[in-house]
């Protein structure tokens, strides 16, 4: 470990002692050191033991910084792991930091453009419009046009303490992995490796570039969800220039409530918006928390959702969309038989688990909940339920859905405080049944044979040439099937005539053993000749 990684182990370690943090930790061997620590590092005390545990958690995991912001954030989702009291403070953390000097973003602004703002911008404002862990946001005019723009650009000098954390995040997961069995389940490393992946995606503004640009060419002409222009010829790997948006925050329920929002319909299209992104185009915005998630105020009866900050995205295959839809499908119909079925078949239990007493475990979890009135139960409190069952099945973690688990439970969460009798089932289930209806049977056979159209239309002036030499190969290949057939029958007939020659040889040479255990020589001598001649012809036709 090199001296800056103990310095910045030094100070987690600080930081998690001074917010109380070692009473988190549970009784067991790996755990012992940083109890130890406890006593060892005396100085260090507990500022806070009047503030909950859980508040405690999520104030430390804000001061460590955008690192651990996120690894927070994306943990909020694994409600399995974690009681309420923990990942409802997880589930708070924003990326409501400091600012940092508006001049040096400026002078990064200016690198990265390769000459002064003036060049391109008016009315630049020093003073940031906002700030979070990875970047931070300016307002600005296009000179040429006065269309108002915002500059969003990366915080100076951040890649090397997320590329230490990271480091350290490793080590920490490898020796979970390694002294704790029962902590493999949850593959640490391979949340780690996800996670590196999405926060270095972050730090390349072109990507999020690339990400808004996507959504906002599903949604083209949508009256449900909207995603600002960026302006791509003045983006770079530092800096994203796009078009200023203004909007009610969706948590400002106050606001909206005055802006005569229908806040009914805005809660449903949230929920339609995020299975319209998973299902219809395999890509959906992965970081909707209220701070990225903003209202059109122009027309409150026919409410628009704004979604910012795509750094980012989720995206699933056809065969976990199918999965996904059947397994949801299957809790609304309150076929357990079926959702305990696809977790088999799907890979996220072992393929040996018994899938009646599976069935049985779900059943016995769900049924009180599904007691309830639908528009009463939670989703986030079913998948909590079905995690901590399927964990006892030795369910694996899905590296992929994680970032799915997380945008379902914040659209949950912003839905039910936009309208708190939203019924996630019923806006959800017409939508999934629709889906699913379009994957199978006629309606999927004509939309295969539509997509496939224009590949068909190449090939067809082809196809009298590829039918000719498939039937010449086909001729081919039957003439040489044959030859080998009859060198087969050749060969097999062969063996049965070299196996009849060497038992006519064999009981030949009895017999003379026979004779001349009778004094009759000359008749053992005849006979033990001809059954070595025998012999010499089986081995003859076993040659050939």
């Amino acid at each position: 470990m090199t001296p800056s990684e103990l310095k910045r182990l030094y100070h987690i370690t600080k930081v998690q002692l001074e917010y109380g943090l070692d009473e988190l930790l549970p009784d067991h061997a790996l755990t012992q050191l940083p109890k130890r620590l406890r006593r060892g590092l005396f100085w260090i005390k507990n500022k806070h033991p009047e503030i909950p545990l859980g508040e405690r958690l999520r104030l430390a995991l804000q001061e460590l910084g955008p690192v651990w912001i996120k690894f927070g954030q994306m943990m909020s989702t694994r409600r399995d792991l974690f009681p309420p009291h923990l990942a409802d403070q997880l589930a708070l953390l924003q990326d409501q930091v400091a600012p940092f000097d508006g001049q040096l973003a400026k002078d990064q602004m200016e690198i990265s453009l390769g000459g002064p703002l003036e060049n391109w911008f008016t009315d630049f404002d020093i003073i940031p419009l906002a700030s979070a862990s990875i970047a931070q946001v300016h307002t600005a005019k296009l000179k040429e046009s006065g269309r108002e723009i915002v500059l969003k650009v990366i915080r100076p000098d951040i890649r090397p303490v997320i590329e230490a954390d990271i480091r350290l995040m490793y080590r920490m997961a490898r020796l979970v992995e390694q002294h704790i069995p029962e902590a493999r389940r949850l593959k640490p490393v391979e949340v780690i490796e996800e996670y590196e992946k999405t926060l270095v995606d972050e730090l390349d503004l072109r990507r999020e570039a690339s990400n808004a640009m996507q959504l906002r060419r599903n949604f083209e002409g949508s009256e449900e969800l909207y995603v600002p222009e960026v302006i791509l010829d003045l983006s770079s790997e530092h800096l994203m220039v796009s078009e200023r948006i203004y909007g009610i925050q969706v948590s400002d329920i106050a606001q909206l409530e005055r802006n005569g929002t229908n806040m009914k319909l805005l809660a449903e299209r949230g929920v339609s918006v995020f299975f319209t992104q998973v299902f219809r185009d395999s890509f959906f915005h992965a970081d909707m928390h209220p701070g990225n998630v903003f209202v059109n105020p122009d027309n409150p009866d026919n409410p628009q959702w704004i979604g910012l900050d795509c750094g980012i995205v989720g995206t699933l295959n056809k065969e976990d969309k199918r999965y996904l839809a059947e397994n949801l499908l299957g809790f609304f119909n309150s076929d357990y038989r079926k959702v305990a079925q696809l977790h088999v078949d799907s890979g996220w239990v072992p393929a040996d688990t018994n899938v009646e007493e599976f069935e049985f475990a779900i059943r016995m979890v769900c049924e009180p909940i599904f007691a309830k009135p639908l528009g009463e139960i939670s989703f986030g409190h079913v998948l909590l339920n079905l995690f901590n069952t399927a964990r006892r099945f030795n369910m694996e973690v899905q590296p992929q859905l994680v970032l799915l688990q997380k945008t379902l439970l914040y659209v949950e969460g912003l839905g039910r405080q936009l309208y708190p009798q939203l019924d996630l089932w019923a806006t959800a289930k017409p939508f999934l049944e629709t889906w699913m209806a379009k994957q199978i049977g006629p309606a999927a056979f004509i939309t295969a044979l539509t997509e496939k159209a224009p590949f068909w239309a190449e090939k067809l002036p082809e196809l009298p040439d590829l039918v000719y030499d498939s039937l010449r190969q086909g001729k081919v290949l039957n003439q040489r099937m044959d030859k080998l057939y009859a060198g087969y029958r050749q060969s097999k007939r062969q063996q049965a005539k070299g196996k009849f020659l060497f038992n006519v040889g064999a009981t030949l040479l009895i017999c003379s053993a026979v004779l001349l255990t009778s004094n009759i020589t000359a008749l053992a001598s005849i006979s033990a000749a001809t059954g070595v001649t025998f012999w010499l012809l089986s081995w003859r036709a076993y040659r050939q």
